[in-house]
């Protein structure tokens, strides 16, 4: 029977994640020459900006087979600026490969990714590329790994009963009586792979193919394939979407369980058109089935996150949320119109952009900066500059506040009574201390929505979390109506009343608790020539880049700490000319702080 396998493959920039993609679709008969990525003729790199600048912006799916597995490949962008477009694709795969250069080794990226990979469980192959690089480590980078990223690696050549003996009972015990064989243990070792509790480890190179066809067997051998019944409720997750030549939006969806057929209607529109990938790029099909990746064209009310069926799928949030902002300006102010709608359809590919109608939209960096502003030209011909980058902060309430405005007392102009408490918490949360059949529920569903709307700008503008509200008192007029049946407005309470009277208590309530600030803090490494510290020092001082710790490395320093996110790129940009360009940075999100 014909299985089939959702893999993502991951990396940080510039490990050779794109070249991998290229070299498993030769071996796997769908291309016959392997694309350069710096050449601009890889299969998944399909956008010009891609092409241009030799990065992967987009992620993108690919079809190759593998003996009787299919194999689903999702090609995820590298640089961190582009990680929301990896995340939306985490929550659709079987199992994964994280790339690692054999000479640059675990970088910021590396780390993240692979605790998100841990964090939802996804069987793990680590392929360790250009080992035929001047520079590249063996022994060193896998000491390096699992120090880094997890303790529990085997490289496939090696013997992994020292580890499999800590995690599985039957080896321990086989191993001590003397009756450990070589298929226990390897059947051992597949079933913690797939259980995420292992990680076997290929050396090799996507550029000379050394290693994959190792890899591939690997693929088959160690990652689950796709689960679910094709004739079971349908549930599917989009997870990308995309116009395409005549602006027609496309969703791509993985489904869990089930088949959608051309014709069948759902909640977001009729399905008009579905391909699935086989062998390559996607193909015209009249279906698409549980363990399946599928285009779906007609929706065109869907949106990236969106849940096909009934049954709950974890669409949570795996990595930080963007911490920079900007303002886009049109050249011609003639085009705000027409950039607000290009803007809104980026939006739709990426949500995280979080478009606001006075232009703001969220960061994760400069470069995704000059991919918008490159892409609104190009796909649009509307030519944008950017006000300068600023970060984005968050409020946290200091401590509990209440407050009340009660219907036709004192100074409430809402035909509504509400009540509301605030206090620390986490997240954003929303719970009510009064019956719930105390008044309609689109009324209590007023109140949250106004709450949520609300948090959106704190008393310092900033979007208020880790909140909980409780709301401790509920009020309403019933429908009166005149004798001839007419509606009364002025004497009956609407949802409308809710909302806005919510509105006015949450923030009095909010004024009472008080709210903080904090910035995002990235945790940074960075290894310098030894001699540069007395010079590189003073510069972090200054940028509240505090060292939390320096370790002596032979003729280097490797200093350990948080910055500020606002900072990180002017470390970047001095960094070479304190170093003389040998200074090694990397740094990720971690923390929100108290801001300074």
């Amino acid at each position: 029977m014909a299985r089939t396998l959702n893999l993502g493959i991951l990396a940080h920039v510039d490990a050779g994640k794109t070249s991998l993609t290229e070299r498993l679709l030769q071996l796997g008969s769908v291309i016959d020459e392997v694309g350069r990525v710096d050449h601009g003729n890889t299969q998944t790199d399909s956008m010009a900006l891609e092409r241009q600048r030799g990065i992967t912006i987009k992620s993108a799916v690919v079809s190759f087979v593998i003996d009787d597995v299919t194999v689903n490949l999702i090609d995820t962008p590298g640089h961190p600026d582009f990680i929301a477009e990896v995340e939306r694709s985490l929550s659709v795969l079987d199992g994964a490969v994280l790339v690692i250069s054999a000479v640059e080794g675990v970088q910021a990226q590396t780390r993240v990714l692979m605790r998100a990979l841990q964090r939802l469980k996804i069987p793990t192959l680590i392929f360790v590329n250009k080992i035929d690089r001047m520079g590249a480590r063996h022994d060193s980078l896998l000491t390096e790994i699992a120090e880094r990223l997890t303790p529990a690696i085997v490289p496939v050549d090696s013997d992994p009963t020292d580890l499999l003996a800590t995690l599985d009972d039957s080896v321990l015990t086989a191993y001590v009586d003397g009756s450990l064989t070589a298929d226990h243990l390897r059947e051992s070792f597949v079933a913690q792979t797939k259980q995420a509790r292992t990680y076997p480890v290929f050396f090799g190179s996507a550029i000379t193919a050394a290693g994959v066809p190792e890899l591939m067997a690997g693929l088959v051998e160690f990652l689950p394939s796709a689960q679910g019944d094709a004739q079971g409720p349908g549930s599917g997750l989009v997870f990308k979407v995309e116009r395409g030549e005549r602006g027609e939006k496309i969703a791509y969806v993985r489904m869990f369980s089930g088949t959608i057929h051309v014709r069948d209607r759902l909640p977001f529109g009729k399905v008009t058109a579905i391909s699935v990938f086989d062998r390559g790029p996607a193909v015209p099909s009249a279906s698409v089935a549980a363990g399946q990746i599928g285009k779906l064209w007609g929706l065109t009310e869907i949106r990236i996150g969106d849940q096909i069926g009934e049954q709950h799928l974890r669409t949570e949030h795996h990595f930080s949320p963007p911490t920079l902002e900007t303002v886009v300006v049109p050249a011609n102010p003639a085009e705000r119109g027409a950039m607000y709608l290009a803007m809104s359809q980026l939006a739709e590919q990426d949500p995280l952009i979080n478009l606001r109608q006075d232009g703001v939209i969220s960061l994760y960096g400069e470069v995704q900066k000059e991919v918008i502003q490159a892409t609104l030209l190009n796909e649009y011909g509307i030519a944008v500059s950017f006000e300068e980058t600023t970060t984005i902060c968050i409020e946290r309430p200091a401590g509990v506040g209440t407050a009340l405005e009660i219907i036709d007392e004192g100074e409430n102009p809402y035909l509504a009574t509400v009540g509301l408490r605030v206090e620390p918490g986490t997240g954003i949360t929303f719970q009510l201390a009064v019956e719930l059949g105390s008044m309609p529920s689109a009324f209590f569903n007023a109140v949250e929505e106004s709450v949520h709307r609300t948090l959106k700008h704190g008393l310092h503008g900033w979007e208020v979390t880790d909140i909980t509200v409780t709301m401790t008192h509920s009020g309403y007029w019933a429908r009166q109506s005149h004798a001839h049946g007419t509606f009364d407005k002025s004497m009956s309470s609407t949802a409308g009343d809710f909302r806005s009277l919510t509105a006015l208590v949450l923030v009095n309530a909010l004024k009472q608790a008080g709210t903080v600030v904090y910035e995002p803090m990235h945790s940074y490494r960075l290894e310098i020539p030894g001699d540069t510290l007395s010079v590189v020092q003073p510069v972090l001082v200054r940028l509240r880049a505090f060292p939390l710790s320096s370790t002596p490395r032979n003729a280097s320093y490797l200093l350990e700490g948080d910055i500020p996110a606002a900072k990180v790129h002017e470390l970047e940009r001095l960094l070479p000319s304190l170093t003389r360009g040998e200074g090694v940075f990397e740094c990720a999100f971690d923390h929100y702080s108290v801001s300074c």
